[in-house]
Order: C-alpha cells, then structure tokens, then sequence
C-alpha cells in the first residue's frame, strides 16, 4: 500500500521524507521528521505513534537500531508494522514485520533508506536508492523526489496510488517544507512535484518571515505592505 523514502543531506543537515500510498491523506499518518534529531516513515499497517516514539528515543541518545527495537514492543503488534528512520548523524535504521503487505521490502544507502509494502516487484525498491545517491548536491527535497520518480518508473505499487507526502525539517522546529496530496484519482505523485515546484521559490521567504517579519518580502497583494 505505501513506498517511501527517507534520507539526509550531509551538506545542510536537512531531513526529509517522501511517500506515496493508495491510502487516502498518507501525510498524515506516516511521515515523521524532527529538525537535528532524525527521519522516520511508519507504513504498512501504520501506527502513527511509532513515528513520534522513535524520534523520542533518537533524541534521548539511542541509535537508529535501537530506537526501533524499543519502539517495536509486544503492544505495538511489531509483525504488521515496516519502519524506516534516518537520525541527524546519517545513522539509518529500517524493520519489516513478517506480516507486511504484498511483495515487501527495503534498501538502505548513504544516509537513506527506502522500503515499502504491496509493491509490482522488489526492484521498486532497489531503483530508489541509486536515484538518490546520484543526485548528490542538489536540494534534498529534489533527491527524495528523484528517488519517488525512480520507484514510479520501476512499476510502484501493485495498484493505483491515491496519495502523496513530502516533508523536510531544516535548522528550525517547525518543518520547512511540508505538501501533502492527500487524494488524486490519478497521479498524486505528480501533484505532488507540481506542489514542490511551486512551493521550492518561496520556501527561504517563508523562513525569513518567521523569524524576522521586518525583512519579509511583500507578494504585492492587499495588505501586504
């Protein structure tokens, strides 16, 4: 039902995710990010909590691994549950309960990490990986999205995808980028790049204004001045 990516960007120390799924609002639910602390995606039979949870152990000093065994008790019915994380070292950590979804897997790279569940075939995955790694050097959000673009080609998920989400923590508390299709009949993934190539010009604005309105840009509309 979902595939995803998660990763950092060793030049900025950003932190990102993108997913797509046939479940409505995935952005919702599954991707988890915390600026100077990690990256996760809960999927397949998601618990959203997992992804908060293991952020938490992250930031308390524990490793990738280890935060996801802790997380991954008896109570949170571990073998239907697939995570990936990526803390703010580069560090990944990635579980596939035996109760996933379809043709499930995962792939770990240069401080990243794909996977997903209900897939056309293990390959989806695998091209995910070398998408990211060679784009190197450009804006992470455009690499998460390469890699998404990477999976589609390869056949994506064994149905039509309805939903997708791309979301990017920087130097602040509050995430920089955050877009979300929450439902597309046809091509959420597509939306969602039209999203990003909209959203990319103004994203540093948005930032400047946050923290010092007195230097916000003026967009020229009523009352913006």
């Amino acid at each position: 039902m979902t595939f995803s990516i998660v990763g950092r960007c060793e030049q900025t120390g950003q932190l990102g995710v993108a997913i797509s799924s046939s479940s409505i609002a995935v952005g919702a639910r599954c991707p988890w990010v915390r600026a100077g602390v990690g990256v996760v995606s809960t999927q397949n039979v998601t618990l959203p909590g997992l992804g908060p949870r293991v952020l938490d152990l992250l930031e308390q000093g524990a490793a990738p691994d280890a935060a996801l065994q802790q997380a991954l008790d008896d109570k949170s019915w571990p073998q239907y549950r697939q995570v990936t994380v990526v803390d703010a070292q580069g560090r990944t950590g990635v579980f596939s309960g035996t109760e996933a979804l379809g043709i499930f897997t995962s792939a770990v790279g240069k401080q990243c990490v794909a996977a997903g569940n209900m897939l056309a075939s293990k390959g989806v995955i695998e091209a995910m990986i070398p998408a990211f790694e060679s784009s190197a050097g450009k804006p992470l959000a455009e690499r998460l999205l390469a890699a998404m673009q990477a999976a589609m080609v390869a056949g994506g998920e064994a149905g039509p995808v309805h939903s997708a989400a791309l979301k990017i923590a920087g130097e602040h508390v509050w995430p920089i980028a955050d877009l979300r299709v929450d439902w597309a009949e046809h091509d959420p993934f597509g939306e969602l790049e039209k999203l990003w190539i909209a959203y990319q010009p103004q994203m540093q604005d948005y930032q400047t204004r946050a923290i010092n309105p007195t230097a916000a840009p003026s967009y020229g509309v009523p009352g913006d001045e």
